[in-house]
């Protein structure tokens, strides 16, 4: 509807110098799940905006909804601006990470609340200096985990994704999105118990009880998450590490 306000909060994903003065915001909102907009005058000196356009920032907008695609900041306020995060090498990356996820995988203009409080609550975790696991791969699996849950895209683990069985498990397919038993093991890749139990883990707990885990076994969910997504979402996610 051209020339609509609309208030909501968002995460900022990503943000683009643009012309002059100006930036492109890649937005994940409350109101309108994925949302692109342009804030006018945001890098001159004495802008309005400040420095508060910046990605992992936790805003309050107003958005100026007219006939181009972008929509228009009018106006900011800043919920959370995580600035621990910012001072730390591995936190800063795994939040350029986690956004990166939610910027590729969730691409759709509705709502998803549990995608967004999921996103506030990992920024939330790598800003406590108190919990220094929440940098960690075990951590950024169980969030991708959780991620793709809120996505509509989690892996099967209870059973078999090609014919039910719920025992002797031995691999994972992506193509069939899930866990598969011996005997429908063809063009899959072998997923230990340990990845296994982990996954289940990380779905089932709160993120900052994300399970422990060996390498190999993180590289092996790393890789199945990975493999999922690319099959059902036409998703490809980068490094979780």
């Amino acid at each position: 509807m051209a020339g609509r306000t609309v208030k909501t909060e968002a995460v900022v994903l990503r943000s683009i110098r643009y012309g002059e003065a100006d930036r492109i915001l890649h937005l994940y909102s409350t109101a309108r799940g994925r949302v692109n907009a342009i804030a006018k005058g945001a890098r001159r000196p004495k802008s309005r905006f400040g420095g508060r356009l910046e990605p992992f920032f936790r805003l309050d907008l107003l958005l100026h909804e007219g006939r181009s695609e972008l929509l228009t900041v009018t106006n900011v306020s800043t919920v959370d601006g995580y600035p621990r995060l910012r001072s730390s090498g591995p936190a800063l990356s795994a939040g350029a990470r986690a956004c990166d996820a939610v910027l590729r995988l969730l691409d759709s203009a509705e709502p998803n609340p549990p995608a967004y409080n999921l996103l506030c609550r990992y920024l939330s975790m790598l800003d406590d200096p108190a919990l220094p696991r929440a940098a960690g791969l075990e951590t950024a699996l169980s969030f991708r985990l959780k991620l793709a849950l809120a996505a509509g895209f989690s892996p099967e683990l209870s059973s078999c994704a090609r014919c039910g069985e719920s025992e002797h498990l031995a691999g994972f397919s992506g193509a069939a999105g899930g866990v598969v038993c011996a005997s429908c093991q063809a063009g899959s890749f072998e997923l230990s118990a340990d990845a296994h139990r982990f996954m289940v883990e990380a779905v089932a707990k709160p993120l900052a009880e994300a399970p422990a885990g060996e390498e190999r076994a993180l590289h092996q969910v790393e890789r199945a998450v990975g493999e999922t997504l690319e099959h059902h979402a036409h998703v490809r996610l980068r490094s979780a590490a």
